[in-house]
């Protein structure tokens, strides 16, 4: 008994496509079939784990490579600009 499928079409960058193209030659297989593995195998992946806001504030702050010094002389900017221009209450 054959499986039903049904006809769709997505648009691929060709970066994409050349990708699935490789994969569908390694396994000897049509782009069709390639692309229910690929996504078969990522639906069956666990999620990631969620992050800690806190862990990507700190791991962002520290790509910044800033200096005690700059950190402070940047939020004292900040805190000039936000006296500059106070925000307008809402009413809430």
């Amino acid at each position: 008994m054959a499986t039903p499928s049904v006809k769709t079409t997505y648009s691929l960058d060709v970066k994409t496509l050349r990708a699935l193209d490789g994969m569908a030659k390694r396994w000897k297989v049509s782009r069709s079939e390639a692309l229910r593995r690929i996504i078969l195998s990522a639906a069956s992946a666990p999620p990631p784990p969620e992050e800690d806001p806190i862990a990507i504030l700190n791991r962002l702050q520290k790509s910044l490579a800033l200096t005690e010094a700059e950190a402070e002389e940047w939020g004292e900017r900040v805190r000039d600009e936000r006296r500059a221009f106070p925000r307008k209450r809402t009413g809430k």
